[in-house]
């Protein structure tokens, strides 16, 4: 055994060693400054992600926990009504399995890293460990295991726990065993080690007697064309100790090499154990134990299929019926004699592919389980199930953009769940929702293709480069993947094979396998440009496990890369004939004649760069056709580090950007602004990064997005949009990212700036077009409707109060204490508004017709104005919201203000911006935008006089309420003045009876028109721009002619009347009554007596 003593804070930073780069500390271009550059999800959750775990509260069964394999951990406290991530901000987002201490429902453990054999897994950082129920965690070590299968937390005791760690997929060594602790994960002892290779893939425990253990070993590893996964050291362990000890179990279990194994025991008969075990060449079979592992009986030859048991191999017991037990595969089974005879699940509106299950602890026929696909629900012993729609965890290999009007949309290949496409945003209020996504093609969906200029056209494939061209309009598809002639060998397509669009001509498409495909027609017909671009290995020499492997071993060559292929291309967008290979063998080629002639570069001859690296992607430079950037991977060697380098001379040399991306931080993709040369945007294993200045320094982008892998990154040039397709959480979308183009370190040190906004889009969101199909329904949020700024503040603007104890604070870090204000200066303190931050919005004319709050805090932040004027209602007419009309479309101003203590100056210039029809001309053939909103203005003024005139009522009530006071305690003779108050109360009833109705009517019976309700019927005008109907126009004369007739008497009661009975109150001793009077309850209309 090996004891493992874990110091937290060396923990600590190890676990954040992925995301922090080092950084001057004096620096203002900082990671927390650009926050404010918020990412916004875009889905979809129609279609999920890999589920590694499930885990039901047995004390509280509507609370559920899943371990998603590449996007966090999800929790639900209603059954799955809704979910929020509880795992975002953590250093790692891969997860294995997730555990609920059976003695505190609160103490939630998690095991980073999921543990199969697949080819696309992430890795972890260890265990973490919440208090809380998920909403803070803390990293408790094993930082080296990478992939952890099971957490098991010992039934009465909450400081002992067993972690089983598989290790590290990709090379040898790491933190892999069966480790165990006493003291809640201060400290780890590894209680079970076999060797290098070598980890525990399963684990269960006796609920009855906790210090029986069963565990299993697998030995295996994968490299980039074969996958190895049995050996010797895969076997079944018991401990009858607490796992203190263990004894590997032999008696009627396989003597040949053994690999993955999964363990499940009877929670019935605890004597009871099942093992599912794999075998050389994808054989196995079903074991069970009825005598606590001392011997085992073989059920049947049931193993799990599709891509390899390495992918799958999990089984669960049943813990209502004994003897039920279930196979989670591609095609997942269940048995109910111990595993001689299987059932398939009802895959009928299900996804295949299964990883995980739950049951509930009372009801039988309940049960979750967790594909490839997402969670799925059964409250029927699955004859029925229901989808969790409304987890966006979607795995996106690649992604494309297109130019569709008036907003793009965006095409993703996701892993086991097709090729997807959907919208960037819509005009609907309630955002983008699963109804507005579809399928543009089945399988694993890979790098996707749009034609510029036809939105109509669009290119997908699913594994091993089976290109095929959808047509939007028509929704066919059309299988287009380039063939080999029949003298010809056999064309080797990468599991992700590339696909480029032409920069020059839309029709022109390159494809690529060992060679270079070009087509000219929209790939009905295809010519190979060059021949074998690859270093065509014999790959099935290469070691696994260090060593070579015959046919009839454990080698694994299923979804495999067997075979050297071309992995990411280019063109130069400044010269058709200017192309770049990049290779998954460690080369880069180059064309400099449209393809007749390769040169080719190894980039194991590059300082620093491994030979084995993959060519994640290659990029030509946008404004020099010399220029050429390449992201380099070479984590199938168990390498994680970041390699990105940048030629000036096509590939002759090369020299390193990497400058401070984070360690492990593998780049997956890099883009290049259409702007600015030197801002550039790179995806990687663990985040969103860009750069200013050509790679010399790299910020990440944190804002709106979790801790997660972005495997493809896009820019929409026509909005100025970065697309960012994650591994695990969907698509997300910066929208505008312009003001980056300007930001530096010199800029920064101004005292304030302000980025105009994009093109304002004038149109009318969509109300009413929605369903109300409850919590459960998913949706995202488009970017807010109107014209966005981008601004910074140096130093913020700050309050007499803030400026006083930031210099105590700078004191106090020298060593000097505070002195204690003089009274004059708290006191001026005390009577100091709050500052202000604002713009100020101006039309074409110079005229202000807004002012949009803004945040006085230091830093970078962003604004959105509305595109309205403000509210004309009277302050006191019960709407709060400052809402006013559109404006119409146009060119506008916005300067950014600040006022301190009375004083306001303008902080930066005036900055120019257009606000923009949607809609290029009228469709319904209504009011242009210009007459609409000259129809609103008109619309505005008559609320606008109508509250104020409500307002006034309001007024005269709240008097009428105080004169009524101070009636009764004046000394006034009685009945005096009693008449006078009395018809001023009658006054002030018809008044309102014109503007609202009698309140018999609107209580009781049919509502006569009114002043109030002819303007509502009015105002309905502006849910559309076909204008004002008849109807409408003739209400708004009977409106205008109340109001006139309205307003004198108003007047009279204001100016004379209330006055006149105010100074007759006085005359006879009544106390003062203030103007204002006494403010009337919402509900108190006219009960003033």
């Amino acid at each position: 055994m090996r004891l493992f003593i874990i110091l937290m804070a060396v923990a600590a930073l190890t676990s954040t060693s992925l995301h922090a780069a080092k950084k001057d500390q004096s620096a203002v271009m900082t990671d927390e400054l650009f926050a404010a550059m918020k990412l916004r999800s875009i889905g979809p959750a129609y279609m999920s992600g890999r589920i590694a775990d499930i885990e039901v509260d047995t004390k509280n069964p509507s609370v559920w926990y899943i371990a998603v394999g590449s996007g966090g951990v999800w929790k639900t406290v209603n059954a799955g009504i809704t979910w929020i991530p509880i795992f975002d901000k953590q250093a790692v987002f891969s997860t294995g399995d997730v555990t609920i201490d059976p003695s505190n429902s609160n103490i939630i453990w998690v095991g980073t890293g999921e543990n199969n054999g697949g080819r696309h897994l992430s890795f972890g950082d260890g265990v973490y460990k919440s208090l809380d129920g998920g909403e803070t965690w803390k990293n408790k070590g094993l930082n080296e295991s990478e992939h952890i299968s099971d957490i098991i937390v010992h039934p009465q005791d909450s400081n002992t726990i067993w972690v089983s760690s598989q290790g590290p997929l990709w090379s040898k060594g790491g933190e892999r065993g069966l480790f165990k602790t006493t003291d809640g994960g201060e400290t780890w002892t590894n209680v079970l080690e076999t060797d290098e290779w070598t980890g525990v893939t399963s684990l269960v425990i006796d609920s009855t007697n906790p210090d029986k253990l069963y565990a299993a070993t697998w030995q295996r590893q994968r490299t980039l064309p074969a996958f190895v996964g049995t050996g010797p050291g895969s076997a079944i362990h018991t401990s009858e100790d607490g796992g203190e000890t263990w004894r590997k179990l032999t008696n009627g279990l396989p003597e040949a090499d053994m690999g993955k194994i999964g363990l499940a025991i009877s929670k019935l008969d605890p004597d009871v154990v099942y093992a599912a075990i794999e075998l050389n060449q994808r054989k196995g079979g079903v074991y069970r134990s009825a005598n606590q592992g001392a011997s085992w009986e073989k059920m049947s030859d049931e193993v799990g299929g599709g891509t390899g048991p390495h992918y799958y191999q999990e089984m669960f017991a049943d813990p209502h019926r004994f003897d039920r037990i279930y196979m989670v595969s591609n095609y997942s089974k269940y048995s109910d004699d111990g595993g001689k005879t299987w059932t398939p699940f009802n895959l009928k509106n299900k996804h295949v592919d299964d990883h995980a299950m739950a049951f509930h602890p009372t009801d039988k026929n309940f049960m979750l389980v967790g594909s490839d696909g997402g969670v799925y629900e059964t409250r029927d012993d699955m004859k029925k199930w229901r989808f969790q729609g409304n987890l966006p965890i979607a795995q996106f290999y690649k992604i494309a953009v297109d130019d569709s009007k008036p907003f793009y949309y965006v095409y993703g290949g996701t892993q086991d769940n097709s090729s997807q496409g959907g919208p960037s945003r819509t005009t609907k209020e309630h955002g983008i929702k699963n109804n507005d996504w579809f399928l543009i093609l089945w399988g694993d969906g890979h790098q996707p293709a749009t034609e510029p200029g036809n939105p109509d056209i669009v290119y997908g494939q699913w594994q091993q480069g089976n290109l095929a061209r959808y047509h939007r309009k028509t929704g066919e598809i059309v299988f287009i993947q380039p063939q080999a002639k029949p003298d010809e060998p056999a064309e080797r397509y990468n599991w992700d094979a590339p696909i480029l669009v032409s920069n020059h001509d839309p029709k022109r498409l390159y494809h690529a396998s060992q060679r270079l495909w070009r087509s000219d027609d929209r790939g009905n017909s295809w010519r190979a440009i060059s021949g074998d671009l690859t270093k065509d290995q014999n790959r099935m020499h290469m070691p696994v496990m260090d060593r070579t492997w015959s046919v009839n071993s454990g080698l694994d060559l299923y979804a495999m890369s067997n075979f050297n292929t071309i992995a990411n291309i280019a063109e130069s967008p400044l010269d058709p004939d200017l192309l770049y290979a990049g290779t998954d063998d460690g080369l880069i080629q180059v064309s400099s004649n449209g393809g007749e002639d390769w040169i080719k570069y190894e980039i194991g001859k590059i300082k620093g760069i491994p030979d084995t690296a993959y060519i994640n992607d290659i990029r030509a430079d946008l404004f020099d056709k010399d220029t050429v950037y390449a992201a380099l991977d070479d984590h199938k060697q168990g390498d994680y580090k970041p390699y990105l380098i940048k030629s000036t001379n096509q590939g002759k040399s090369w020299k390193s950007i990497t400058s401070n991306l984070p360690d492990k931080h593998l780049v997956w993709r890099i883009v290049q602004d259409h702007v600015n040369q030197d801002l550039l945007f790179v995806g990687t294993e663990f985040g969103l990064f860009f750069t200013v200045d050509g790679g010399k320094e790299w910020i990440e982008l944190t804002g709106g997005i979790p801790t997660i892998s972005f495997r493809d990154v896009k820019i929409q040039r026509r909005e100025n949009d970065l697309v960012a397709g994650s591994f695990g959480r969907g698509i997300y979308i910066l929208d505008d990212f312009s003001p980056l183009r300007n930001i530096n370190s010199e800029s920064l040190k101004q005292e304030a700036l302000l980025f105009p906004s994009r093109d304002a889009l004038w149109y009318l969101p969509e109300r009413f077009h929605t369903s109300t199909e409850g919590d459960f329904e998913y949706r995202t949020e488009n970017p807010e409707f109107g014209a966005t700024f981008t601004y910074y503040l140096r130093d913020g603007v700050k309050s007499l109060t803030e400026q006083r104890e930031q210099r105590e604070k700078k004191a106090e870090e020298k060593g000097d204490y505070p002195l204690y204000p003089s009274w004059e200066k708290v006191e001026t303190e005390l009577k100091e508004s709050e500052p202000m931050v604002y713009l100020i919005i101006k039309n074409d004319k110079g005229d202000s017709i807004r002012k949009v709050s803004a945040n006085t805090g230091k830093g970078l932040h962003r604004v959105t104005w509305d595109l309205r004027l403000s509210s004309s209602r009277a302050l006191n007419s019960g709407s709060g919201d400052d809402v006013g009309p559109l404006v119409s479309p146009g060119i506008y101003t916005a300067t950014l203000f600040s006022t301190t203590n009375g004083k306001t100056r303008a902080l930066t210039e005036a900055v120019s911006f257009k606000v923009k029809p949607l809609h290029e001309e009228t469709e319904n053939g209504g009011l242009s935008p210009q007459q609409y909103s000259s129809m609103l203005l008109e619309v505005a003024e008559l609320r606008r006089s109508l509250s104020a005139a409500t307002s006034q009522i309001s007024d005269l009530k709240a008097q009428l309420k105080s004169f009524r006071i101070a009636l009764d305690r004046s000394l006034a003779v009685a009945g005096d003045l009693e008449s006078q108050y009395e018809q001023l109360r009658r006054a002030v009833f018809n008044l309102d009876e014109i503007i609202n109705g009698k309140r018999s009517s609107i209580r009781f019976g049919a509502v006569p028109a009114t002043i109030s309700s002819r303007l509502s019927v009015i105002e309905l005008a502006g849910v559309n721009t076909w204008g004002l109907t008849s109807t409408q126009k003739q209400q708004m004369v009977y409106v205008k002619d109340a109001l006139v007739e309205l307003q004198p008497q108003l007047d009279n009661l204001f100016k004379t009347e209330f006055p006149a009975f105010k100074k007759a109150l006085l005359d006879v001793g009544a106390p003062w009554v203030p103007s204002g009077g006494i403010e009337a309850s919402a509900d108190d209309r006219m009960e003033t007596d």
